[in-house]
């Protein structure tokens, strides 16, 4: 039997994960009008919705300024079930390390149905240009075939599986994102060979990124970790290549070295 979705209650639930996805490195405060106009959503609605999250403690409220921040109980809402450098903070440190040392973007990415989506973007000094309404950000989704992450991640699907994935995809493909399963197929099978994707950013820009699967335990859903940079920089993929895998490995390391702290 088929769920019919109550039209307000998801656009409720959508709304309030705008207001979380608002806050960033760049907003770490926001009005009501900051939200109401990023979102272009009413003023009065907003308000009410910012009422809420602030009596369920999920926002501080300044009431001075009357900007709104997240709590720490925002920040710890489903933390405890997430991969362990997810969970200590060790991931977003290693992004925040990449972005300082590269100047580029950095985005933590993972596969959610039949799409590639930001789970993290953190934004270099130069913005990159996308047709997304709100440019990369965190919650960002994409066309799993047209990113060099998409690709990583279907290398982590097993074969048998995975064909049934790309058929299903190019199925339901608008025209201008059609593509050709067999060399996709070829694109995905390098990348699992390679372990790294080097390739179109995707999420709607002309960007280029550089990718690598971060590690998992068994039973995690695989994420990817990329730098992303326009297509007419001089960057060399290789070199960011090798440093991404070794930012990745001294994040496992730092983690080694917490286990092993005498109590």
């Amino acid at each position: 039997m088929t769920t019919v979705l109550d039209p307000n209650k998801a656009k409720t639930a959508r709304r309030v994960i705008e207001v979380l996805e608002f806050f960033d490195e760049q907003n770490r405060h926001a009005t009501v009008m900051d939200i109401a106009r990023r979102y272009k959503r009413p003023q009065s609605s907003t308000s009410e919705l910012l009422a809420i999250l602030v009596e369920m403690g999920l926002l501080y409220k300044d009431p001075n300024s009357r900007s709104f921040t997240p709590t720490p109980r925002a920040a710890m809402l489903g933390s405890l079930c997430q991969p362990t450098l997810v969970r200590d903070g060790r991931l977003s440190m290693t992004m925040e390390r990449l972005e300082a040392q590269t100047g580029q973007g950095v985005a933590v990415m993972g596969m959610v149905g039949l799409q590639v989506q930001m789970f993290r973007w953190l934004a270099g000094p130069r913005p990159i240009a996308t047709s997304l309404p709100n440019g990369l950000s965190g919650g960002a989704l994409g066309e799993l075939c047209e990113s060099a992450a998409g690709w990583l991640l279907l290398s982590t699907v097993p074969t048998e599986r995975r064909d049934g994935v790309l058929r299903r995809l190019r199925a339901e493909a608008a025209a201008e994102h059609a593509f050709n399963p067999a060399a996709i197929r070829e694109q995905i099978e390098a990348c699992g060979r390679q372990g790294y994707a080097i390739g179109p950013a995707g999420f709607g820009s002309a960007a280029r990124m550089c990718a690598i699967l971060l590690p998992c335990e068994p039973g995690e859903r695989p994420m990817a970790v990329g730098l992303i940079h326009e297509a007419n920089d001089d960057a060399d993929p290789q070199t960011l290549i090798a440093m991404l895998q070794r930012a990745v490995q001294g994040c496992i390391e730092a983690g080694d070295r917490v286990r092993h702290l005498p109590l």
